[in-house]
């Protein structure tokens, strides 16, 4: 069924064009002879077409049009204007608020059937249209949503790659992983970010692929030289990564770069300072550093919570950014959650 508004202060014109609506298919006529009325009426309803006459009182058929036009979804409901013949000024001031076509009066019952039945095809057409758009947009969604869901899938399987070659755990890529997201909210970083940040932090150290095992299982602290090689890790993790279309592997590779630099400037590879250094990068490292400390490896024992705070701490401008200390200290209470969900002893799948 198609509403057509009608408002038109004399009786005889609304029961006349009321008349010819109902001789169009499927078509119910509102008619109003308080153009007032006829807006709050609008207010709740949105109609397939509207027909005003310009000479009102009170409200005029322009102001009726400008009022129509202001309110949310209806600015492309047609509008009909009915003048008279010497009202060019007043059609162009209504075709400039809004007014789709014009009925010249007196009314010729042929004409006033044919504008408005094309105005409801074009409606009509138009309607399907943004049906078919919004559908489409909805398979853009489902196709893009598959896609990010096989990019996490290589993100898990990334991940895991490095961990079969690393003393780290799954449990430890999670940990991570949520408190790194914390941190990015605690700083006021977008939602979308913050999920990236959730979705990459896992590749931080996926370079440890290209690590020698005697260097990289090794069970004790490594000699100068052989931290050399380590420090490598980071540019392997981002050359591994880089070059990709993918937003979530662009901030991988960013990530596994510059998780190691320190906010001071001493740090590797390249010895990044202050913001030189990424935020994914300056989030992960403190995020990262953190589980690190307070999860025991096979070279060493776990650190307790309160000396690994107090490193943060320690580290503040120097190792680590101060306002990711911070932020990572304010969400303390959901970071205490992380360490009780994603424990050493569970079986941990990638469950980003």
């Amino acid at each position: 069924m198609q509403h057509v508004l009608i408002v038109d202060d004399t009786e005889i014109n609304l029961i006349l064009f009321s008349a010819l609506v109902k001789k169009l298919d499927d078509c119910e006529a509102h008619v109003f002879a308080n153009s007032r009325q006829a807006l709050a009426w609008t207010q709740d309803n949105v109609p397939d077409l509207i027909i005003v006459d310009y000479m009102m009182p009170e409200l005029d058929g322009l102001d009726f049009i400008r009022l129509v036009r202001e309110m949310p979804g209806r600015k492309l409901v047609p509008i009909l204007m009915i003048t008279a013949n010497d009202q060019k000024p007043i059609r162009y001031r209504a075709l400039d608020l809004g007014a789709n076509d014009f009925l010249t009066k007196p009314i010729d019952k042929v004409e006033f059937l044919a504008r408005t039945r094309n105005m409801l095809s074009l409606n009509q057409a138009r309607k399907h249209m943004a049906d078919h758009a919004s559908w489409l947009a909805g398979e853009v969604r489902k196709a893009t949503k598959e896609i990010m869901a096989r990019e996490r899938e290589t993100v898990f399987r990334l991940s895991k790659a490095a961990e079969y070659r690393d003393p780290e755990t799954g449990a430890h890529i999670l940990r991570m992983a949520h408190f790194s997201m914390l941190i990015a909210r605690e700083l006021g970083l977008s939602e979308e970010d913050q999920q990236l940040l959730l979705e990459a932090a896992p590749m931080h150290d996926i370079g440890k692929v290209g690590i020698p095992d005697k260097i990289l299982l090794k069970p004790a602290r490594l000699n100068e030289q052989e931290f050399e090689v380590m420090k490598q890790h980071a540019v392997f993790g981002y050359e591994l990564l880089s070059g990709s279309s993918s937003k979530l592997l662009q901030a991988g590779a960013d990530i596994a770069r510059g998780h190691h630099e320190k906010f001071d400037g001493s740090g590797y590879p390249y010895g990044l300072k202050g913001e030189q250094i990424p935020i994914f990068s300056r989030i992960v490292a403190v995020a990262d550093v953190f589980d690190a400390l307070t999860s025991e490896r096979p070279y060493k024992k776990a650190w307790e919570v309160p000396v690994a705070v107090d490193f943060l701490k320690k580290g503040r401008g120097t190792h680590f950014d101060p306002a990711c200390v911070d932020a990572f200290l304010r969400a303390w209470d959901e970071v205490e959650k992380v360490r009780s969900k994603y424990r050493e002893d569970q079986l941990i799948s990638l469950d980003l």
